[in-house]
């Protein structure tokens, strides 16, 4: 059993937010598989479907992003899920709007919804799809975050759409080592 999580916060306020790329690229990928619909379980929704010949569940935690990491573990520990089947995709202050960057394992950086499923999960050993939403020195990172793309940057991420299925449809097929070689080397999102 696969599990992939998209990151963000719920509510209509937060929609279309940076802080909310996660739901956006998960909901992106169910709906353009018409995998299904979601339900609600453990403060989170969830679709639990076979694609690819691959049990999997794709959530998305309503319990705001500092606090991801209580869902994910509900549904880690529900499931009996290793932390190596798990994949969370989310916003990178550092990465240029419109690129993205595969990643196995590591700290959090200074992204406290990772940081969160850390401690949740007891350890780093889980995989990420970091999507660039670039860094604003001129905004307070909370207000950055939280705030909405304008219409250039979602031109950029409008392009970036078939690159995301791409990547979740190879991460059912291939080894992270080779789905990493495969997007990580390449200049993505042009």
């Amino acid at each position: 059993m696969l599990l992939i999580v998209g990151l963000g916060n719920p509510g209509l306020e937060y929609q279309n937010t940076r802080h909310n790329i996660g739901f956006r690229y998960l909901d992106l990928f169910v709906n353009d598989k018409n995998l299904g619909n979601f339900k609600e379980k453990f403060n989170g929704l969830y679709l639990k479907t076979t694609y690819n010949n691959q049990d999997i569940i794709f959530l998305k935690p309503l319990s705001y992003m500092n606090n991801s990491g209580e869902v994910v573990k509900k549904f880690k520990d529900y499931y009996k899920i290793d932390n190596k089947d798990i994949l969370i995709i989310h916003d990178d202050l550092d990465i240029e709007l419109g690129k993205i960057k595969l990643k196995e394992n590591g700290s959090g950086g200074g992204h406290n919804g990772i940081k969160n499923i850390i401690l949740n999960l007891g350890n780093e050993n889980f995989k990420r799809l970091k999507i660039g939403i670039s860094k604003n020195k001129n905004y307070d990172t909370k207000d950055y975050v939280l705030g909405k793309f304008n219409k250039d940057e979602e031109i950029i991420l409008d392009k970036l759409n078939p690159l995301i299925i791409e990547i979740l449809d190879n991460y059912l097929k291939l080894p992270f080592n080779d789905l990493m070689s495969r997007y990580n080397r390449r200049d993505l999102g042009e």
